[in-house]
């Protein structure tokens, strides 16, 4: 069950790095355009990716236990 965790904990930590890939992309837009629905979508996206780095945490807490 531990190795099945650390692979679900791998993925959301990959997860979350492609969340923050694409909420910088969108800052950039919204900075360089001045496009607000851009800055809101990178804020959206940049709360979803603190919720996936919670969830990895959290699975890796539990498989070291």
């Amino acid at each position: 069950m531990d190795d099945r965790l650390d692979q679900i904990a791998a993925q959301l930590d990959d997860i979350a790095e492609q969340l923050a890939e694409v909420a910088i992309d969108r800052l950039q837009v919204a900075v360089a355009d001045g496009d607000e629905a851009a800055g809101r979508q990178e804020r959206v996206i940049t709360r979803a990716r603190r919720a996936v780095e919670k969830a990895a945490a959290l699975l890796h807490e539990t498989a070291d236990r």
